[in-house]
Order: C-alpha cells, then structure tokens, then sequence
C-alpha cells in the first residue's frame, strides 16, 4: 500500500475513532490537527514563498501521526479495518457548501478582471 493512500485511510479511521467514546485524548489531538489546517492563522503565513506552506506539510501529518499513536492498537485496528470496507465519508452539505465558495470567488474573480477592463479603457 501506497504511504498516500495508508494515509487516507488512517484519516479516515481517525474520523471513526473520533465517534468512538474509548478514546479521548486522540480525539484532543485530531480536532487540534484539523482546526490548524482548516485555520487562517498559521504559524508561519502562506504568503512567505516556500515556508508558508511547509509549515502545513509538516505539522499536520505529524498531527495526525501522533493522533494514531495515541490510539490504542486493538481499537485502532478496528477502525482501519472498517475504513478499509468502507467508502470515504462525504457530505451534501459540505459539497454544496465547497462549490458555492469556489463559484463565489469565481463570481468575483471575473467581476473584478471586468472593472479592471473597463477602468483602462
């Protein structure tokens, strides 16, 4: 198995075993990993060319990394087992949500690329 694809699939574990009331402090740790990627705030700022987002690179997988760690094997084998057979989890809500944003920004790109156009002539 691929290190990307044992990567999805311990993140997906993860997301079961975050519903699993046997664990506690993964949970801690998983919720930390994905608040700091989901987060405007970094450590060091995206626009810093190359450090920006090697920040991003390093520190969550090394948050998921420890997540998995701090699960304990059995209940972790159960998990990996369950996201093996299963297909990844996906929301509606979250997609409708996504495409919104990126139709959004794509709304605005284009209105502003036509102001843009319109103040040089």
């Amino acid at each position: 198995m691929t290190l990307a694809r044992r990567i999805k699939q311990d993140v997906h574990a993860l997301n079961l075993a975050a519903r699993d009331r046997r664990v506690r402090y993964a949970k801690a740790v998983a919720f930390v990993a994905a608040g700091y990627a989901l987060s405007p705030i970094d450590l060091v700022p995206d626009f810093v060319p190359v450090l920006g987002y090697l920040d991003d690179i390093v520190i969550v997988p090394l948050d998921i990394l420890l997540a998995v760690k701090l699960i304990p094997p059995d209940i972790l084998a159960e998990h990996r087992a369950t996201a093996a057979r299963s297909e990844r989890p996906w929301s509606r809500v979250a997609m409708v949500a996504i495409m919104a944003i990126w139709i959004g920004v794509g709304l605005i790109a284009v209105t502003m690329m036509l102001k843009a156009s319109l103040v040089r002539n």
